[in-house]
């Protein structure tokens, strides 16, 4: 079987959650015999296909944004040709041009869409586009939800039920680098022994101000790795704050990164907007058996963190809040380890990339089966 994922970003151009999980879905797969590909849009014009661990990467050109909108007229075309060649095209949504694609490609090819995110902040823009939206989400076999609790607080979603299914993300330890000995010293020895991390892309739902503002008057070192849009605002931030135990180190490599996920002593996950609607990053906490803190918004971040079990939940938006549960945290060792093993428990239980891959091997064979047209025998068979 052969898959075709379509998504504005991807590998090797842009890092972040949804690049992640579709890299897992298309590694994941491979194992159970489905080959695919991603066709996704680059900002510096490079088309040529890459080779990403056992998946192709097709790329065309972008042309031009709006309101986080990426489009590439290139990219329809493109869609019509590659999808001659799958047996399944696989969406990732908000997109609102992928919509447009995907009706001007007419690849008349089977559909599934995974459904990352509500449409949050272009709140105006959505009113222009919700009839097109519908008539995306209604065109398509089958709808994946990342979480229940998405599922159950998602007004969109909630039009669709009978044909959605969730499929929570799931993501493979074997695919991440051991650091070596003297990079973990390094990192020990600039961001110190004890330290709540974020990692994530530095975006607008977040939080990062709140945590910022959560700790202003106290001691707690926090680590804060990633790049984004509001870097500069929230380093900033912390300056007026006079945060001297808050450290931004930048987008880092996958070695970095998991060289602060074993070091650290907790996972710190404010965003506070249903933008995020799972957080990779955050499974990555449980996966490397870290205690997490983050906030209700429901999503799935309250589906990987379950409070009390796996770490703390607290209310959006609200520093005092979050700043109560960093030192609760901090002051009971004994808790935040116990946190840590039962987050990693129920990582293996529920979120590994065998079980995601497997879900959608299913997803997929199913849709493919609808549309596979009807053999008669030949008379007196």
């Amino acid at each position: 079987m052969r898959v075709l994922h379509f998504y504005k970003t991807y590998f090797p151009d842009s890092v972040g959650g949804i690049e992640q999980a579709i890299r897992q879905m298309c590694v994941g797969t491979a194992r159970l015999g489905i080959a695919s590909e991603v066709l996704s849009l680059s900002r510096d014009g490079r088309s040529a296909p890459l080779a990403v661990e056992g998946h192709t990467v097709q790329r065309v050109p972008l042309d031009f944004e709006l309101a986080s909108n990426a489009v590439s007229l290139r990219a329809i075309g493109r869609l019509a040709r590659l999808a001659q060649d799958a047996d399944v095209v696989h969406y990732h949504f908000p997109w609102p041009f992928m919509d447009v694609a995907h009706f001007a490609a007419r690849t008349g090819k089977p559909a599934v869409v995974t459904y990352h995110s509500d449409i949050v902040r272009q709140r105006a823009l959505l009113r222009l586009y919700r009839p097109l939206m519908h008539r995306f989400l209604g065109s398509v076999d089958a709808i994946v939800a990342t979480s229940p609790n998405y599922l159950a607080t998602s007004s969109v979603l909630g039009r669709y039920r009978d044909k959605t299914r969730v499929i929570a993300f799931g993501l493979d330890r074997v695919t991440y680098p051991e650091p070596d000995a003297a990079r973990l010293a390094q990192w020990r020895a600039r961001v110190g022994p004890k330290f709540f991390l974020f990692v994530g892309v530095l975006r607008y739902y977040k939080g990062l101000h709140i945590l910022l503002d959560a700790v202003a008057g106290t001691s707690y070192p926090v680590v804060i790795a990633g790049a984004g849009p509001i870097e500069r605002e929230l380093k900033a931030h912390a300056a007026r704050l006079g945060l001297d135990s808050v450290t931004f180190v930048g987008a880092l490599d996958e070695a970095d990164k998991v060289a602060l996920l074993q070091l650290c002593y907790a996972v710190a996950f404010p965003s506070h907007l249903r933008s995020e609607a799972f957080g990779i990053s955050l499974l990555e906490g449980a996966m490397f058996g870290k205690p997490m803190i983050s906030s209700e918004i429901g999503t799935g971040t309250s589906y990987i963190n379950v409070h009390g079990e796996s770490g703390l939940v607290v209310p959006p938006s609200d520093p005092a809040a979050l700043r109560a549960a960093l030192q609760a945290l901090w002051d009971d060792p004994q808790m935040a380890r116990a946190m840590g093993r039962r987050a990693e428990e129920r990582y293996w239980r529920l979120f590994t990339s065998a079980q995601m891959a497997e879900g959608y091997a299913v997803l997929y064979r199913e849709v493919a089966a609808r549309e596979a047209p009807v053999v008669l025998a030949p008379a007196g068979a």
